[in-house]
């Protein structure tokens, strides 16, 4: 794509000049015009893009430098270049003033203009890559913002960037959140780079879809949900063509629920919130449904808070290693399902609660395929199996085998993090290091680190660390010549009789009557 070039200059031989010895095609520019004065080319500025003005400093009625200023003003990123016989340093100083990529001297040099056409050139192609980088990032950005906006976690510079950026104060409201999430996730989203990519494209797709649809405002929330922003007038039918839109395309079901009006930013996350309990309802009504959250029965969205408080009590037994509450917690979930007295509700319990496992192992970046060395196919099981009480039973040993994985790999990470802390703690023996020191070095919480250290030791940080000192000074006081006072301070006590005392309390002598022995 080349450049457009006006040339404004009143001496038509110069102006010819420049049109016919400058090598414009290679240089990758266009001369749209070559005009002989200022009002002429202020003409030409309105109706085309021109993206450099070559001018003569002195023309009659309008100088360059005026024109020069009419015109950035009205196009700041115009490049110009000045060209003038006047070797006058008032005008230089003006040029300047202007930001002009070049101050062209006459009798001209085709060399001296060449060099800053392409300095101009090299500035118009940086300005637009970084238009399209920011093009590109401009999705990313919004995506951000509007996350925040829906879980309530935004700002004032949010609301302000929204406004500027996005046309967000041109919303009408009042609004609510509609959240859409895909069904049957493990079908779109197994362990290949394909499935992946589908899943990505249907939430891509859909946010195209909705903007075409008028719902300028979306999201994605995670790799199943999506979430929009309706305006006042957007329908039930809009949401219904967009599920349709998603059905046709990628052949699968799509279940929407839809908040609570609010008719202010702050009533945002109200109405998300609600969206997100509407959809979860999936698991009791099945998939591909449009569910409104002011349309459920209080004890409907009890049964489903229930099943997720349940469902973090069996997480945490699994990540804790706790087969007898796992198995506990299981059976107080299906003790619902068997009510329902439906193999349907059961096996929408089993794919939902597989979907929440996977979404909690990520969380601890683990992945559920990995951990049971399986593939999307594997979960068809689900719909062979002929009785509650075997989907139960299946159920349960793969949460039983995941825990066990799951203990065993942390026990091996956690091990190695304490030699490394162990190791690290050595090396420093002889300093005043705390809990908080070490903290910081390996990047956790003190809280944290000393709940782990303790765990893994069966010691708590202080006791370990006076361990450590102890048995270093041992060593110093068996294979060295070191004064007591020496062997103290290389062990990180810089008041002796703490030293002794400390030293007689672990080994009931003191470090005298040790080295004697």
């Amino acid at each position: 794509m080349s450049y457009k070039v006006l040339l404004a200059d009143d001496e038509r031989l110069d102006l010819e000049g420049m049109r016919t010895f400058i090598p414009w095609q290679e240089l990758g520019m266009e001369v749209v015009d070559a005009v002989t004065n200022g009002f002429n080319a202020r003409s030409v500025l309105t109706s085309e893009k021109i993206d450099i003005l070559v001018t003569d400093v002195r023309m009659p009625h309008m100088s360059g430098l005026e024109l020069a200023e009419l015109a950035l003003n009205e196009k700041k990123d115009l490049k110009v270049i000045f060209v003038s016989g006047y070797q006058d340093f008032h005008y230089a100083k003006q040029a300047l003033s202007l930001n002009a990529c070049g101050y062209v001297l006459k009798p001209m040099d085709d060399q001296e203009l060449i060099d800053s056409l392409i300095k101009a050139r090299d500035l118009l192609d940086m300005e637009r890559k970084r238009q399209a980088e920011y093009s590109q990032m401009m999705p990313v950005v919004k995506n951000e913002y509007m996350l925040q906006l829906f879980e309530g976690n935004y700002t004032e510079s949010t609301i302000d960037v929204l406004h500027r950026e996005y046309q967000f104060n041109h919303f009408a409201w009042p609004g609510r959140v509609c959240v859409l999430e895909i069904d049957d996730l493990f079908k779109m989203d197994g362990q290949t780079e394909e499935s992946r990519g589908k899943s990505n494209t249907w939430l891509d797709s859909l946010l195209a879809w909705s903007r075409e649809a008028g719902i300028a405002h979306g999201c994605k929330v995670d790799k199943n949900r999506v979430a929009l922003l309706l305006e006042t007038g957007t329908g039930q039918a809009v949401i219904e063509r967009l599920v349709d839109q998603v059905k046709s395309a990628f052949g699968t079901t799509v279940t929407a629920g839809i908040g609570g009006n609010c008719s202010e930013v702050y009533g945002i996350e109200r109405s998300y919130r609600q969206a997100l309990e509407a959809v979860e309802l999936k698991m009791f009504r099945g998939k591909g449904k449009l569910i409104e959250f002011e349309d459920v029965p209080k004890s409907e969205m009890d049964d489903i808070k229930r099943f997720d408080v349940r469902m973090d009590a069996l997480f945490k037994a699994l990540s804790s290693y706790e087969l007898v509450r796992i198995h506990d917690e299981l059976d107080a979930l299906f003790q619902t399902a068997k009510n329902a007295k439906s193999k349907f509700t059961v096996r929408n319990y089993a794919f939902y609660l597989l979907l929440k496992l996977d979404d909690y192992l990520h969380t601890v970046n683990e992945d559920l395929f990995e951990l049971l060395n399986m593939d999307m196919r594997s979960l068809d099981i689900i719909l062979q199996l002929e009785t509650i009480d075997d989907i139960h039973l299946w159920l349960r040993q793969r949460l039983y085998q995941i825990s066990e994985l799951l203990n065993s790999k942390r026990q091996k990470k956690n091990w190695k993090l304490i030699s490394e802390i162990i190791s690290f703690i050595r090396d420093r023996i002889q300093d005043n290091i705390t809990l908080r020191d070490v903290a910081e070095q390996f990047s956790f919480s003190p809280n944290y680190l000393g709940l782990l250290f303790k765990e893994e030791t069966g010691k708590n940080f202080s006791e370990y660390l006076i361990m450590l000192r102890m048995e270093r000074a041992c060593e110093l006081l068996k294979n060295t010549n070191l004064k007591i006072y020496e062997i103290a301070d290389q062990v990180g006590y810089r008041y002796l009789p703490y030293f002794s005392r400390q030293f007689k309390e672990t080994y009931g002598k003191t470090p005298l009557e040790y080295r004697r022995k």
